[in-house]
């Protein structure tokens, strides 16, 4: 079946179709919620969210642009309308109190699914910062508006999980090349 097909089938609420499109698209969407959630079980049920309004709003897509990246935002606003929901804390940190948060290409050799563990740990705002502005490509003014905080929480949030990120790196690489002397 073709992507229009799909689509067109999805639209009249064949659950055929709707399984189908779930099965070619789960595993996108489940690694993007991923980057969005705490842990698995958040990103599961984003995962559920995310499809649940992608068919109930199937018939708004006017088949312009990719219909996966579509269904990315909807995944990705779903996790943040659930963020939204908790009333987090702006947090601002003075950049000049930040030592430098760069986090050098060789530094990184650990398995993905350590560093994604790592930027799951972060707190909320710091993770969806870090993963809207670095694993998506969106602006700090894109961020703001999406999580209703200024550019300046935005750009001091990316910061923090920056540096928080590279103190987890540093100690896990550490503990690779030093380990202790009590381990069998």
């Amino acid at each position: 079946m073709t992507q229009e097909e799909l689509i067109y089938k999805c639209r009249k609420n064949n659950r055929e179709a709707q399984n189908e499109l779930f099965q070619q698209y789960k595993d996108t969407l489940f690694l993007l919620s991923l980057k969005y959630c705490r842990n698995q079980v958040e990103a599961e049920d984003n995962l559920h969210d995310a499809f649940i309004t992608i068919f109930e709003t199937i018939k708004k897509y006017k088949n312009k642009g990719s219909f996966e990246g579509w269904m990315k935002r909807i995944t990705i606003f779903k996790a943040i309308d659930k963020y939204n929901k908790k009333k987090p804390i702006n947090i601002e940190i003075n950049n000049d109190l930040l030592e430098d948060t760069t986090i050098e290409a060789e530094t990184i050799n650990l398995p993905l699914d350590v560093i994604m563990n790592f930027i799951q740990e972060l707190p909320d705002q710091y993770r969806l910062v870090f993963s809207l502005y670095q694993l998506d490509n969106y602006t700090h003014k894109e961020i703001a508006n999406m999580l209703s905080i200024s550019e300046s929480s935005s750009k001091s949030n990316l910061h923090r999980a920056k540096f928080i990120l590279k103190k987890k790196i540093t100690n896990k690489k550490s503990t690779h090349l030093n380990p202790s002397k009590y381990e069998a």
